[in-house]
Order: structure tokens, then C-alpha cells, then sequence
């Protein structure tokens, strides 16, 4: 925890002047300034800290990643109560955004799954090989590997691509869809309103009027008796 000489930045991230210390009230902590908590530790250290890159990394991983959790509940609940002050359109607009990022993630982690299982695949086949074929052979045998990797790679990178692309377009048009219906029937709901409140401002306009005209002539009638 810093002491009372830390300051404040503009972020809501408290940083101790007499090291690399950070100090953030749990409620405050969004993904947003945890993620600019582990860049400011890694590329930004202290004056006074001579710690290789490798060390800031393993400390700014070590001290951030267990705050994680915490960082992902008050984003959602910042994200959740912004949503309900809204209408339904910044509603839509949250669930786009949302499945727009969650197909994302889930193309790349489909081919970083794919990367591990092909690096791992072609380097057990590489040491298996090597273990039985030497000279020429084993340099045709590593560059067919080598061609073979690289043409899979790019295979999974074009299908993973082109998949996860047209999802994102096809959420983009239903979003799109979506959304011009809410607004007409947002429209027309206004509308509804704004006729049955013309139409009430009118009808009392109307029997304020007949009523006005009545006593006038119940007034003359009266005078001409």
C-alpha cells in the first residue's frame, strides 16, 4: 500500500514514490486501468529500478493477474448499469459489441490451439525422423515439414479468418436490422404518445371553450329575461 506522499494519477492508479508500489480501491479497479497498471509497470518503471525486461514482466504478471477477477466483475457491473440507464438501442449496442469481441477471442484462440497442436506435431515428427534417417534424406525430410507447416498455418489462418469475419459481418447485419426495427418502434411509440397527449390538450382546450361558451349564454339569456 502506498503512504500518504503516493500520488494520485488521473486514471485512479496511486503510485508510491519511493518504489514501484501501486495502490487501487477494489471498487475502482476496471480492466481498463489494470491493463494500464501492468504497461506502466513494464514499459514505464520507476527511475530508481534498474530490473531487466524479463523481471518487470514476471513482476507486473505476478502482481496484476491475481487482480483479474476483480477487474473483470466491476467492468461488467460498470457496463451492466450503463446499459440499464440507456434505452434498448445502447442495450443493443452492448450485446453487438460483446459478441463482436467473443467471436474475435474465440477465432484466436481456435488458432492459437491449432499453432500448438502443428508446432507440437511437427517437432516430435522432426526428432522422430532424425533419430532414424541422417545426411541428405533427413535435409528433404526437414524442408517437407518446414513447407508442410507453414502451408497449414496458413491454410487455418485463411479458414479461421474468413470464418470468424463473416460472423462478425453476420452479427454487424442482424445488429443493423435489429436496431432499425427498435428505432421505429421506438418512433412509433413517441408518436403514440405525443398524439394522445396532443389529443387530451386538445379535448381539454375543446371543453374549456364549450364550457365558457355555455355560461356567456346562459349569462345573455339571463340579461334578455
Amino acid at each position: 500500500m502506498a503512504d500518504d506522499t503516493a500520488t494520485k494519477q488521473p486514471n485512479g492508479v496511486v503510485i508510491d514514490p519511493n518504489g514501484d508500489e501501486y495502490s487501487q480501491n477494489p471498487q475502482d479497479l476496471t480492466l481498463f486501468t489494470l491493463l494500464n497498471r501492468l504497461i506502466a509497470a513494464i514499459f514505464f518503471p520507476s527511475p530508481n529500478s534498474s530490473a531487466p525486461l524479463l523481471h518487470r514482466i514476471k513482476t507486473a504478471l505476478a502482481e496484476n493477474v491475481p487482480l483479474l477477477r476483480d477487474a473483470s466483475k466491476n467492468t461488467a457491473a460498470r457496463v451492466l448499469q450503463w446499459t440499464r440507464r440507456g434505452s434498448p438501442l445502447r442495450a443493443l449496442f452492448v450485446v453487438s459489441v460483446g459478441t463482436i469481441v467473443f467471436l474475435t477471442l474465440a477465432g484466436l484462440l481456435v488458432f492459437l490451439l491449432f499453432f500448438v497442436a502443428a508446432t507440437f506435431n511437427a517437432v516430435v515428427i522432426s526428432l522422430v525422423m532424425s533419430l532414424a534417417a541422417a545426411g541428405g534424406f533427413l535435409a528433404i525430410f526437414f524442408a517437407c515439414v518446414a513447407a508442410i507447416y507453414i502451408g497449414a498455418l496458413s491454410v487455418a489462418i485463411f479458414v479461421i479468418s474468413a470464418a470468424t469475419i463473416s460472423c462478425i459481418i453476420a452479427v454487424l447485419i442482424a445488429a443493423g436490422w435489429i436496431g432499425f426495427f427498435c428505432t421505429l418502434w421506438i418512433a412509433a411509440q413517441k408518436s403514440i404518445g405525443l398524439a394522445k397527449h396532443s389529443i387530451s390538450i386538445t379535448g381539454s382546450a375543446v371543453s374549456a371553450y364549450s364550457s365558457a361558451w355555455h355560461d356567456k349564454r346562459g349569462q345573455v339569456s339571463k340579461k334578455s329575461d
